[in-house]
Formats: C-alpha cells, sequence, structure tokens
C-alpha cells in the first residue's frame, strides 16, 4: 500500500521525509507459531534457516574433492556434522557479547537480565564473527584440521546466514535506516513519523545474496580453495565493503551517533580493520600457492 502525504513546503527532515511516497512496513508477528507455550520467534527461525542451508551447502563443497588442494577437504560430513554445533555457539554467544561490549554496554549493565535476551534482537555481526572464528581456531586444533581451509569453507556459506539474519532485523523493525525520500521508502514502527531507508533490506542484497554469487563463482570457477585462505579473505572484504557503504543509509545506534563528531560510524570502525586482514588472508594465499 502507498499513499501521499501533503505538508507545508519547509526544509526540515520531517517535511523531506513527509513528502515522501510512503511505503507501508509490513505488520509482522514476531511469533510465527506457538509449540505447546513456547513461541517460535521468526528472528530465531531465520538464523536456524541461515545455518542450516549453510551446513546443507558447505556439505556439497567438501563432497567436491576437486575443488580443494590436493583434493583434500578441510572436514568430513561428519566432522562438518560436529563443527556445525561449535559454530552455533561462536555466533550467538559472539554475536551477543559484541553487541554488548560494541553498541550498548551501560544500558546492559543497568539491566543485567536482558543480555539474555536475544530474541528481541541485538546481535553484532562483527562479535559472531569473532566468535565463529575462535570456535573454527579451536575445532581445527582439536580435530587436526586445516584451520585456513576450513576458514575458507565456513566463508563459502557464511553470506546464507547474513541474508537471513538482515532478513531477521526487517522483520524485527530493527537497525532501520536514515530519513529518505527515496520511493521505496518506509516507516518503521519504533523510528519516528519519518520514512527511512530499508537498510537491512541493503545489507541482505549485498552481504547476503551479492557476497554469495561472488564467492560461488569464484569457488566454483577458480581454483581459489586450492589457495587456503583465499576465500577467507575475499568474503572478509567483500563484508567489509558492503557493511561500509550501507553505513551511508543506516541510521547510527542512538546511543552511539556518529564517531568524533563527524561521519564515522561504528559499524564503518570495526568494518575497518576487517578489510586489512581481508586483504592480508588473499596476499598470503597467492604468495603461499604453488
Amino acid at each position: 500500500m502507498v499513499r501521499h502525504t501533503k505538508i507545508n513546503g519547509t526544509n526540515d527532515l520531517q517535511s523531506i521525509a513527509s513528502y515522501a511516497a510512503i511505503i507501508a512496513y509490513p505488520e509482522f508477528d514476531p511469533v510465527a507459531l506457538h509449540i505447546g507455550p513456547l513461541p517460535i520467534r521468526w528472528y530465531g527461525l531465520a538464523y536456524v534457516a541461515g545455518i542450516l542451508l549453510g551446513w546443507l551447502y558447505a556439505r556439497s563443497l567438501v563432497d567436491a574433492r576437486h575443488l580443494w588442494k590436493d583434493e583434500h577437504p578441510p572436514a568430513t560430513r561428519l566432522q562438518l556434522d560436529d563443527f556445525v554445533v561449535w559454530a552455533t555457539l561462536g555466533i550467538v554467544l559472539g554475536g551477543r557479547i559484541g553487541y554488548i561490549l560494541f553498541y550498548d554496554l551501560s544500558a546492559f549493565l543497568a539491566n543485567p537480565s536482558s543480555m539474555l535476551a536475544v530474541w528481541n534482537g541485538g546481535m553484532s555481526f562483527h562479535g559472531g564473527f569473532a566468535g565463529a572464528t575462535l570456535a573454527m581456531i579451536l575445532f581445527a586444533r582439536r580435530r587436526g584440521l586445516p584451520i585456513w581451509s576450513l576458514f575458507d569453507l565456513v566463508a563459502a556459506v557464511a553470506p546464507i546466514g547474513l541474508f537471513f539474519g538482515r532478513i531477521a532485523n526487517f522483520i524485527n523493525g530493527e537497525l532501520w535506516g536514515r530519513i529518505s525520500d527515496a520511493p521505496w521508502a518506509m516507516v518503521f514502527p519504533t523510528g519516528g513519523p519519518f520514512t527511512r531507508h530499508p537498510s537491512q533490506l541493503y545489507e541482505a542484497g549485498l552481504e547476503g545474496f551479492v557476497s554469495f554469487i561472488i564467492l560461488l563463482l569464484v569457488t566454483r570457477l577458480t581454483r581459489a580453495l586450492k589457495m587456503p585462505g583465499f576465500t577467507a579473505g575475499l568474503f572478509v572484504c567483500l563484508y567489509a565493503i558492503s557493511r561500509s557503504f550501507v553505513e551511508f543509509f543506516r541510521e547510527p545506534d542512538v546511543q552511539l551517533g556518529y564517531l568524533y563528531g563527524g561521519w564515522l560510524t561504528m559499524g564503518m570502525l570495526l568494518s575497518l580493520p576487517m578489510l586489512l586482514a581481508g586483504l592480508w588472508a588473499m596476499l598470503r594465499a597467492r604468495r603461499n600457492a604453488p
């Protein structure tokens, strides 16, 4: 549904937003279904879908032995099945802890019980990335697996989880964008009376869909997986670039705002070391390739 609102022609942000063609934000029930007294939320289902589909695609990559160096994938199917549990814990714990530390520590210290309410949103990709990386390192050492090739395997499937995670943000009506008069701008329930960029969908498209297609083509059509660390570095660079670009359309967290009094945001700041690390990993992989 699209409706138009007319107001006096002033130049402030509210006027700019009100002149836009307002797209009604879909009224999602955060609870998808009930199993007895237990509510199952769309937010949780999105994470389950991302992890499940990522696991299935990872199994297909493991089966394609010709893609890997010396035709030796970094894990067997059975080992991959075990790793899913480790990865899930790393993503969820790291994502939550990262959000608490990077974005709203004082509020969580004032109400410690809210730290456990992950169904209300509040997950940091950078924290989840750190948690998943730690899980990979520990799992690889415990099972004697090649760590850089395991990084590559997880990186190739990670955009699937990112896509569903950003869709979950959209369903939750959180992490919306800046005020905009774009024809597709919409009013979010918690974003005031202004029309805003649906930046969650921008991130789902760039960090999820586009990154997945690029990694799919690179891993299937080139010898990238034969250079341990290259695919992981490429994924990290793709994420850092996509996230930094979308930050120009995404509203900064209200408790943080713009850093250093300018246009820099926390998302940009955390993405910069990721970009440098990704470039280093790609160069290292190329240098060590036979």
